[in-house]
């Protein structure tokens, strides 16, 4: 049940709902919180004033979302469109997004009526805090929204269930223990109470006392207010319009609304949405019990990493205890690799625990929720909310699945170690390529080239110290130790990891070197000759580097603007602006197919981040995509864009929320540049023709913040539709 309660909570004060009412995007708002998130618009945009132009509007007329200049100069897909506030203070008070919220021209008089029939300021307009969906108002205010009489149950016995002792509710102070209840006055009794308030002598002597638990209960069972036509107030549902998916009554029927529409009987389509919904959350059940038994595997999987690191580690000390005291360095060397994977496999099982831990408490919620409302015994309440449930159920089975419980990650170490090589060979001694590649020291492997007696004496790897980390390689060498001629400085070649010529790509005295910028997934050949006054030296040992298959990276600080805050080891960004700030990877690419995925940890107030690639030389302080060194695409709940030197293309429906999973793919093989949303492609191929180096960029302000994930494989549809092309 306590998964549930999010579903329970207006959006806009954040307290469960207080007579609730259904707006026509199907979402939910308190009436006050309904009152105090109006707006005023022009008079032009009023009903009156459309009606009185001649062009004929329904009761409540949507805005265009592309004409909300209203609140903006242009919209661009980004900015001030939709925005709300949770109660008007001042006179005008702004929203983060830019929207001006007005109170009511003048105090509401002092009287009894609800919010709902309390008079609305004219030409008010209202916007959904949840889908941005907006409409202006007619002459009922707020009376024309039905009341949610089934969210209202639901909520009810939420409460009593999680209430402990019923108290008092005439103690002044500390309320005491209720002791008894007057089905009468519908009051709960302390003992003392009882005998001051309601003596039993006079007309109350009639009265009915009964223990407090049975008086709950007779609360609960007591009869509802029945749902009563928006139109005709008098007027109960009786009848339900297929086209219109609303319940109406006989006189709305005798007027000629619904004359040419299919009009069912109220118990009849009551019984059938009933029946839908619970085929639709067998469906989600099912999923739910996949995901729980899939949580208990990777549970178990942390447990076999954990078993399986330690038997490979004592394997591996036990072949290194076997060899000479040449081989204690390397043997250290050798298990601080193994812990290096063994870390990353449990972090890559335990973000994906974490992930599809927060999926399941929100389909948990869902379920419990509409399990909820089908007990509910109010056809027309239930049926003006089943349909928005039915399409949330249906959406929520989607996203379980296209790999959702599949594990990232084996439980096996792939590892094996060749102990046959003699002792004076041992500097050669190295894992064997592995079938999944190490997260910071590649696999080396070596070829061997003509022997010859260099004057200076050639250089030697150091083997041990070389190694590979994401697209950088770092090599190590020295010279000979029976070495009699000494070297001025040293020539460190590499290939240009296709076979072709050698390159120099540094000259100098230093025996380390780390060459940044290389290509991901590529075998890049490297040789180490050294030089004097006399002449040069042959060629070392050709040695044979491969760069990881996929890109490991962070957020840059380093080059992020000063407003940018970030934590979890510079995996996770927010920031302390209202503005837009700018923020890279540390990582930049110019060759090969990369894929990265950033998850929407906190989302408040419909921001509109932007994600992709750019330049290192960016503009740190606009929304990515301002100029012309960046390229991508800028999303908020509803839409998204793509853009580049401020220019704003391809608009497509569907947005994030809190949870959600942007996906980026670079592919500059073939030039191009795609995004994804919770593993569906969103839009077209958003860029074509980019070339150079880019690097992974985000732009957020203070009401996003975001968690990047790397190391992730190219999406497999993509590889076989690439295959394919």
């Amino acid at each position: 049940m306590e998964e549930m309660e999010e579903e329970l909570k207006c959006p806009v004060c954040g307290s469960f709902y207080r007579e609730p009412i259904i707006l026509p995007c199907s979402h939910n708002l308190c009436q006050a919180c309904a009152r105090n998130i109006l707006v005023q618009t022009p008079e032009s945009e009023s009903p009156q004033s459309r009606r009185a132009s001649g062009s004929g509007v329904s009761d409540y007329d949507y805005l265009d979302l592309d004409k909300m200049s209203l609140y903006s100069e242009a919209d661009s897909g980004y900015g001030s469109y939709g925005g709300f506030a949770s109660a008007p203070t001042t006179p005008c008070q702004k929203s983060p997004n830019g929207v001006r919220v007005f109170p009511p021209a003048m105090p509401p008089p002092a009287t009894h009526l609800s919010p709902a029939l309390a008079p609305v300021p004219r030409n008010s307009c209202i916007t959904c805090p949840q889908c941005h969906r907006s409409l202006i108002l007619d002459d009922r205010g707020l009376r024309g929204f039905p009341k949610n009489r089934v969210l209202e149950g639901v909520i009810d016995r939420y409460q009593q269930s999680k209430a402990a002792a019923l108290k008092c509710q005439l103690c002044e102070k500390a309320p005491k223990e209720a002791t008894v209840m007057c089905e009468q006055c519908d009051v709960f009794y302390c003992d003392p109470c009882r005998l001051r308030c309601h003596p039993p002598r006079g007309p109350l002597a009639k009265h009915r006392l009964v223990p407090p638990a049975q008086g709950r209960v007779s609360r609960r069972l007591s009869p509802r207010k029945v749902s009563t036509c928006t139109d005709h107030e008098l007027e109960n549902h009786s009848m339900y319009c297929v086209q219109c998916k609303m319940p109406v009554c006989y006189q709305c029927l005798e007027e000629g609304k619904h004359s040419s529409h299919e009009v069912k009987a109220l118990g009849a389509m009551w019984k059938l949405h009933k029946s839908q919904l619970s085929q639709a959350l067998n469906g989600l059940s099912d999923r739910a019990k996949e995901a729980k038994e899939f949580l208990v595997q990777l549970r178990t999987m942390v447990q076999q990493i954990q078993e399986n690191s330690v038997e490979f580690e004592a394997c591996l000390v036990a072949q290194c205890d076997a060899l000479i005291d040449a081989l204690n360095r390397r043997k250290a060397q050798l298990l601080a690799r193994v812990n290096k994977e063994h870390e990353h496999k449990l972090k890559v099982v335990r973000d994906q625990i974490s992930h599809c831990t927060v999926k399941l408490r929100q389909t948990t919620g869902l379920m419990e929720y509409c399990l909820e409302v089908i007990k509910e015994n109010d056809p027309s309440g239930f049926l003006q909310i089943s349909d928005a449930l039915i399409r949330r159920v249906h959406l929520t089975e989607d996203q379980w699945g296209k790999g959702t419980l599949t594990p990232r990650m084996t439980t096996d170490f792939d590892l094996s170690l060749d102990n046959s090589p003699l002792l004076q060979s041992i500097h050669q001694l190295d894992f064997v390529q592995m079938k999944v590649q190490p997260r910071n020291c590649d696999a080396l492997h070596f070829q061997n080239t003509k022997a010859s007696s260099p004057v200076p004496a050639t250089p030697i790897l150091q083997l041990e110290e070389c190694c590979t980390h994401n697209n950088s390689a770092t090599l190590s060498w020295k010279q000979p130790p029976l070495s009699t001629v000494p070297a001025e400085g040293y020539i460190l070649e590499l290939d240009d990891g296709n076979g072709g010529q050698f390159r120099e790509v540094y000259v100098g005295k230093e025996t380390m070197c780390t060459v940044d910028g290389l290509h991901f997934n590529s075998t890049y050949n490297a040789r180490i000759k050294a030089f004097n006054k006399t002449g040069v030296s042959q060629y070392s040992k050709t040695l044979v580097l491969q760069t990881s298959e996929v890109a490991w990276f962070a957020f840059d600080p380093g080059s992020a603007h000063s407003d940018i805050i970030f934590s979890n080891d510079n995996l996770t960004v927010t920031c302390s602006s209202y503005d837009d700030r700018v923020v890279l990877g540390k990582t930049g690419f110019s060759k090969g197919v990369h894929y990265w995925e950033l998850t929407v940890d906190r989302y408040d107030n419909h921001p509109d981040p932007a994600f992709g690639v750019a330049r290192i030389d960016v503009m740190k302080d606009v929304m990515l995509g301002k100029d012309d060194k960046a390229w991508a695409m800028y999303v908020d709940n509803n839409r998204s864009w793509f853009m580049h030197n401020n220019s704003h293309t391809n608009r497509t429906e569907g947005g994030i929320t809190k949870g959600a999973t942007i996906g980026v793919l670079l592919d500059l093989n073939r030039k191009t540049l795609t995004f994804f949303i919770n593993d569906e492609q969103q839009g077209p191929i958003a860029f074509e023709n980019v070339e150079g180096m880019f690097f992974p960029a985000v732009s957020l302000n203070r009401n996003v913040q975001v968690t990047l994930h790397t190391g992730l494989p190219v999406p497999d549809f993509y590889s076989s539709r690439a295959s394919i092309a």
